[in-house]
């Protein structure tokens, strides 16, 4: 469309019937044009939010397989559509280039990271759990009753999981034999 100077908003306020440019007198022809990136979505998924206990429900828009943007959701009970800065931005956690992506590893002394495989990384958390409870395991205390318990695992929960996510840690604990169990939400 063309501009005319009979379109710019100080004209249209002084000619039209918005006079205090509230309204049609306030808005330009690109304004008038532009849609909400939520109106192009190809598809909504429910969600919670992922940073912290409260669980704000999240509206997660998708456009060819790329999330476009994360809202509030008002149907949720919880937050009844309203997010906190950082779940407003959550966009970003999924979206974000400086996303880590691989998994990160620094050996003991060293002063730079370095990539690791994800399989391989998770045989080195096996090995170090099963060591050290290995060497950490307390079958009797000093008067012979029966501990069976480790003193060097421990386990510090986030409150982004949901119930049964933090109850079947707490029974894998329980099972290796820790007993500092813990989780952030109740903290």
């Amino acid at each position: 469309m063309a501009t005319t100077w009979l379109s710019w908003p100080v004209i249209k306020q002084i000619t039209g019937a918005d006079k205090l440019a509230r309204g049609h007198a306030a808005r330009s022809e690109w304004t008038e044009e532009l849609s909400a990136r939520t109106t192009t979505a190809d598809s909504v998924a429910k969600s919670v939010c992922p940073y912290c206990a409260v669980g704000c429900g999240q509206k997660v828009f998708v456009k060819d397989d790329e999330v476009i943007q994360i809202e509030g959701d008002p149907d949720s009970p919880v937050s009844r559509g309203r997010l906190c800065p950082k779940g407003s931005a959550s966009k970003n956690l999924v979206t974000s280039p400086l996303r880590q992506s691989t998994v990160r590893y620094r050996p003991a002394y060293a002063t730079e990271w370095q990539d690791l495989e994800l399989g391989t990384a998770m045989e080195m958390i096996a090995d170090r759990v099963l060591k050290t409870r290995r060497d950490t395991w307390q079958d009797l205390d000093d008067q012979g009753r029966k501990l069976r318990r480790t003193m060097g695992i421990a386990s510090l929960g986030g409150a982004t999981l949901d119930n049964e996510e933090n109850y079947l840690i707490k029974k894998l604990f329980t099972a290796m034999g820790a007993i500092q169990i813990e989780n952030q939400a109740r903290i």
